[in-house]
């Protein structure tokens, strides 16, 4: 493959109740310099547990933490973010997501879209975020 695609994984064993196949993955190295991680919620990525039911800042926290260990696996950091999208069930939660966000980027300074959805995947979610970064050469 012209990518390396990190943690693949079929959307039948994520989402079982809703009859899917479809063959994702949590990474891709595009040429080998451009990172896209998919976007990341309040889920333990080892054992697919939620985290933070019902409470943003621990949803978002989650979130980070995974970002930051995916990248990690690609051979990136959050140094070299370059681009990141939080999508938010309720405005409500944007400051309290961002402050979570502030403090894992500080000094990182990527470009940032927000978006605020009617809802996400699972009802229990109530933030994703997705980034887009880099492995410098």
């Amino acid at each position: 493959m012209a990518h390396t695609r990190i943690r693949p994984f079929n959307t039948k064993d994520t989402y079982p109740e809703q009859k899917l196949d479809n063959d994702l993955c949590q990474v891709v190295v595009a040429r080998g310099s451009i990172v896209f991680v998919r976007g990341q919620i309040g889920q333990n990525l080892d054992t697919s547990e939620n985290v933070g039911v019902g409470d943003v800042e621990a949803q978002a926290e989650q979130a980070m933490y995974n970002i930051k260990m995916l990248l990690g696996e690609a051979g990136s950091q959050l140094d070299h973010i370059t681009k990141i999208t939080i999508y938010l069930v309720d405005p409500r939660y944007r400051e309290t997501v961002y402050r979570v966000v502030g403090k894992w980027l500080k000094g990182v300074f990527p470009v940032s879209t927000g978006i605020v959805v009617s809802a996400l995947a699972r009802p229990e979610w109530l933030v994703e975020i997705d980034v887009t970064a880099v492995i410098p050469e």
